[in-house]
């Protein structure tokens, strides 16, 4: 159980750090500028608008709004593909071999305790993944907060088109590219609540009531 609730602490703690901008409150003058600017951006769908539940447009600058977005995109695309491999490991749908020497994809379990089960060496290795792509979003020219691709993150063996490995957005015209920007946003928003629901779930029994009992 320690392990269980180290990890939901830890996840909680990155995902609060990812939304502190080294920035501090501006006047609100400049707040209704900000705004103006948040209800341009993708992602302002029905029936929602902007989206934006906390009021955290009204602080900083368009930099600000920037590492918002940057965020909101990292982590819904976190969150949508941890979505379906918490359902399908619940489903009893594992790789198959061994995910270290003499330790079964199967015999990690499901959800949290599967991620406490894991070797030390295996969560050496995600982390490091995820590491390389920090870097190298980070590292990319110009900057995300100095109007360079939300979202973009280059580096060598197709790092660099991670997100879209057939290069399919490149075809697109305009108005079907915003389509799918705004798709992904709201896909990537929902996953979010779905993984934190996974989390209650696991943590609390019937936290959440459409999930069941086993989760």
């Amino acid at each position: 159980m320690s392990s269980r609730l180290a990890l939901g602490a830890a996840l909680c703690v990155g995902v609060a750090a990812a939304f502190v901008a080294p920035v501090a409150p501006v006047a609100s003058t400049a707040s209704t500028a900000l705004r103006s600017v948040l209800e341009e951006l993708d992602g302002v769908t029905a029936p929602c608008g902007p989206w934006d539940p906390l009021g955290l447009a009204d602080y900083g600058t368009e930099k600000t709004l920037a590492w918002y977005r940057a965020a909101e995109i990292k982590h819904g695309r976190v969150a949508m593909a941890a979505t379906v491999g918490w359902i399908v490991n619940e489903m009893g749908i594992t790789f198959p071999g061994d995910v270290a020497t003499g330790v079964p994809f199967a015999s990690l379990g499901k959800g949290v305790d599967a991620w406490a089960a894991l070797p030390d060496a295996g969560k050496a290795q995600i982390v490091a993944f995820i590491g390389i792509l920090e870097l190298g979003g980070e590292a990319a020219k110009p900057h995300y907060l100095s109007g360079g691709r939300l979202g973009y993150t280059p580096g060598p063996v197709g790092i660099g088109k991670l997100w879209d490995p057939l290069d399919t957005m490149s075809k697109l015209d305009d108005d079907t590219l915003a389509l799918k920007r705004n798709r992904e946003l709201n896909n990537g928003r929902l996953a979010m609540i779905a993984v934190m629901s996974f989390f209650s779930a696991s943590y609390i029994d019937g936290a959440v009531p459409a999930l069941p009992a086993t989760w």
